[in-house]
């Protein structure tokens, strides 16, 4: 089944900002487009606005002058949805409302043709739940933009549970001629972004909640240890609390409230009193113009200390070693049958985090995973309050020795970057085991529709099959909710891993 051809018409029903991204992409993919929208005027308006968007591809030279004046030419809108009769594709792009969207495609059904493809951009909504309202759901299928549409690459091509083979290739095969980057999914909650990405969101909000580090501190560390482009509060102040919190809400009902989708109560009060971020001028941070901007903690300098002995290669943090000898400060190494720690001058411990907290042991600092630790401009450490002083301030110096800023954060297990991937790897590998999406199409998913800077099985293959299993196993014993139990899936992973290694030892 391939693509649709382009002298096919596309029609795009609601014409919000989603609404005219999408009817962009097909337009200047070549397709005849109609625009509809049930508010009187409203198609015109965003006909008018998807023409001064081409007006400026023009001046950035990203598209010619013929190009645009042929695009105008066949963007219409349409007065009612009978002018859409002839279309191959109608894609919705209304509220996200189970009931009019229903309503929509019961009343587009009576209007096209048979072989007309209708998809819906819902991304929060149940696609078999909208198609069952058809009499034909096998030509129904998700097509889930990300926005901007004309500029983000990805489209979720989901099937619902009716949802015929050829419907989605040939939905697969057109977004594709569009210049997307389409991965088939299954029609799960979340399908695969919003469902692998809350652990992004929650994970932050959680150790803030705990009195672990303040929002400019823990997006700090997402940036500038865990290599995130934007660190949670900030995009959830970009992309509105209201609509992030909506989304989670949405997942963790369609979930039956399970425990690993629960949303945030910081969050729920911050959008109950009106701050919903940028667009309301305060989220988690202040917006006003003479605003201070809110800083990370960021520890003193400390004095490097004299020489580390590190006992065992750290596993995921085995650079370290490297760095740490370039800064001229002696290693002394140990043989350690599972030893993954430095021991300092004082006699204090230094580890990666495992899921364990430091109060449990004597004189033990950890630090947190990065993605790259010789890339890495900031180091989060974490303390309890019978951590000696002495053994806190050699940790401190060590990183600033290796030109890290260095944020201490309260003593949570995991702490911030290591509990977060290891959420959104388990995640990953428990909707890949029911049948998702592909391990291929989810790391793309994850990379280009929320630009983390690895998939999720890039970071499982990077940090050790059982990694995050073995941090999440600790992090249930600490809190015993179900919220971190690590999946059977990962069980599997960790497990198989470990019987081969076993095997051929």
């Amino acid at each position: 089944m391939t693509a649709l051809a382009l002298s096919s018409p596309v029609a795009v029903v609601g014409t919000g900002t989603m609404g005219q991204g999408i009817a962009q992409v097909a337009l200047v993919a070549g397709h005849p487009v109609r625009l509809y929208d049930a508010a009187p005027g409203r198609a015109q308006d965003a006909a008018d606005a998807i023409g001064a968007r081409l007006d400026r591809l023009v001046e950035k030279e990203r598209l010619t002058g013929a190009d645009r004046d042929a695009a105008r030419a066949r963007l219409l809108p349409a007065e009612s949805l009978a002018e859409l009769a002839d279309c191959a594709l109608v894609v919705e792009a209304v509220v996200e409302r189970l009931d009019v969207k229903q309503e929509l495609f019961r009343e587009l059904e009576e209007v096209v043709g048979e072989d007309c493809l209708l998809a819906t951009n819902t991304s929060s909504l149940s696609v078999a739940a909208i198609g069952g309202a058809l009499r034909n759901p096998g030509r129904f299928v998700g097509l889930h933009f990300f926005n901007p549409a004309p500029l983000l690459p990805l489209v979720e091509v989901v099937s619902g549970f009716a949802t015929d083979v050829t419907s989605a290739t040939r939905a697969y095969e057109t977004a594709r001629a569009w210049g997307k980057t389409p991965v088939a999914c299954a029609d799960t909650p979340g399908f695969i972004v919003n469902r692998i990405a809350r652990p992004f969101y929650a994970e932050a909000f959680a150790v803030h909640e705990a009195q672990g580090a303040d929002p400019a501190t823990i997006d700090a560390v997402l940036r500038e240890c865990g290599g995130f482009r934007m660190g949670a509060f900030e995009l959830t102040d970009l992309i509105g609390q209201d609509v992030n919190e909506s989304v989670t809400h949405s997942v963790w009902q369609a979930f039956f409230q399970d425990v690993r989708f629960t949303p945030s109560l910081a969050q729920r009060r911050l959008v109950e009193s009106g701050r919903l971020g940028r667009k309301s001028g305060h989220g988690w941070y202040d917006y006003a113009e003479d605003a201070e901007r809110d800083e990370p903690e960021t520890a003193d300098k400390q004095p490097q200390p004299a020489y580390v002995v590190a006992e065992g290669d750290l596993g995921p943090a085995s650079e370290l070693l490297s760095l740490i000898r370039e800064a001229g400060i002696p290693v002394r190494e140990e043989e350690e049958d599972h030893g993954t720690r430095l021991v300092l001058p004082s006699g204090g411990q230094l580890a990666l985090a495992d899921g364990q907290t430091s109060v449990e042991f004597r004189d033990v600092v950890y630090f947190d995973l990065a993605l790259d630790y010789r890339r890495a401009t900031r180091i989060a450490l974490s303390a309890s309050q019978d951590t000696s002083s002495a053994t806190l301030a050699e940790a401190v110096g060590l990183f600033q020795g290796l030109g890290k800023a260095v944020s201490v954060i309260g003593d949570v297990p995991g702490m911030i970057v290591a509990r977060t991937v290891a959420r959104i790897v388990d995640l990953a590998h428990d909707a890949v085991a029911k049948g998702v999406a592909t391990e291929e199409d989810v790391d793309t998913a994850m990379r280009l529709g929320v630009n983390y800077p690895m998939g999720p099985f890039e970071w499982s293959r990077r940090l050790g099959r059982g990694w995050a299993y073995d941090l999440l196993d600790e992090l249930h014993v600490r809190e015993p909710s179900g919220r971190y139990a690590p999946s059977l899936a990962l069980y599997r992973h960790a497990y198989a891993s470990d019987k081969r290694e076993g095997s051929t030892s």
